[in-house]
């Protein structure tokens, strides 16, 4: 048998302990938001539409993140050293990576939609429709797979238990999976809502022209820019945040000879997963007829038999990013569920 020696990090115990607490929190924040998500999308008719099948599979992908990685780190942090522990960590790696690639193309896919709901109104039904939605679901597990794979395969430096087990190290091959997983879809998603803020825009000042005598209407476009912008700068704002620092240091970490702390990727890493937690809120939590959804399951009322959202009439209309209907108005779109 191979005699290998374990070199484990040494880690303070405070320090263990209050990271048992931080990734058990994440952990429970993670499933308890997206399955707040799944099960308003499952249950309530109303929310059976092409876009939210595309973050129910989101919800999906962030759930499992949840549920699978965060306790393999977990586990792994209480005894790295154990006899299972090399098995664990190839899981674990192969696991993180296939599902942090479905959560990036979801939404990037996510993004796709919005476009065409916000730049296309006209086309939207005919292009954005279930089957459409169903194809980029498939797309996207059956990519995030192959990268998964791949990435294990072409790039991940194998080696038994030295301490540091999540965060790995790739080589220039592994690059190619980097590239897929994050530059790509980030371009896409930058790309398409640097459009969409500027369509908007567009549309708003149309409205503003047209109305010019209107005090009011005025104010209510200028309104309606603002929350158009900070909904895409905090979509962006989030995804940049959490995931271009793990794998920046990725791809220059092979370029300049490793010599990034293995302790810093895996802070970066970490910081990654919280995207998990981040996106319920940034995908949902601003809608209204989720709002009202998650009030309706969290006070239990679902478990009386109430199936329908009765949603206020104000609660209907949403900002330019968020669930489109067939109903469509002159110059910015306002959307309104159906």
């Amino acid at each position: 048998m191979e005699n290998v020696s374990c070199m484990m990090a040494i880690i303070p115990s405070t320090v263990h302990v209050l990271l048992y607490i931080f990734l058990g929190s994440l952990s429970v924040l993670t499933l308890c938001g997206n399955l707040l998500i799944i099960i308003s999308i499952i249950y309530f008719k109303q929310l059976h539409t092409p876009t939210n099948y595309l973050i129910l599979s989101l919800a999906m992908s962030d759930l499992l993140v949840g549920a699978l990685v965060l306790p393999f780190i977990i586990a792994l942090s209480v005894d790295s050293c154990s006899y299972l522990a090399d098995l664990i960590c190839k899981m674990g790696r192969s696991l993180d990576v296939f599902l942090g690639t479905s959560s990036i193309l979801n939404l990037c896919f996510i993004s796709i939609d919005r476009y065409y709901a916000v730049c296309h109104p006209l086309r939207y039904e005919s292009k954005m429709n279930v089957r459409a939605s169903v194809m980029m679901i498939l797309v996207c597990w059956g990519v995030s797979a192959l990268v998964g794979i791949s990435v294990i395969i072409m790039g991940l430096k194998e080696g038994k238990c030295e301490g540091h087990c999540f965060s790995f190290n790739i080589d220039i091959s592994g690059i190619t999976g980097c590239v897929l997983s994050f530059y790509f879809p980030a371009v896409i998603m930058l790309s398409i809502y640097l459009k969409i803020f500027l369509v908007a825009q567009k549309q708003a000042r149309s409205i503003q022209d047209s109305n010019c005598q209107s005090i009011k209407s005025g104010a209510s476009v200028s309104k309606m820019e603002r929350k158009a912008t900070k909904t895409l700068a905090i979509v962006m704002g989030a995804f940049l945040i959490c995931w271009a620092p793990a794998f920046t240091a990725l791809t220059l970490n092979p370029l300049i000879n490793y010599s990034i702390p293995i302790t810093v990727i895996e802070v970066f890493a970490i910081l990654g997963w919280t995207n998990s937690v981040l996106n319920p809120f940034i995908y949902a939590f601003f809608y209204s007829w989720f709002r009202v959804a998650f009030r309706m399951i969290i006070s239990g009322r679902i478990f009386h038999g109430d199936f329908d959202l009765h949603c206020p009439i104000d609660a209907l209309h949403l900002d330019p990013l968020t669930l489109p209907s067939r109903s469509i108005h002159t110059g910015i779109i306002s959307y309104v569920d159906s």
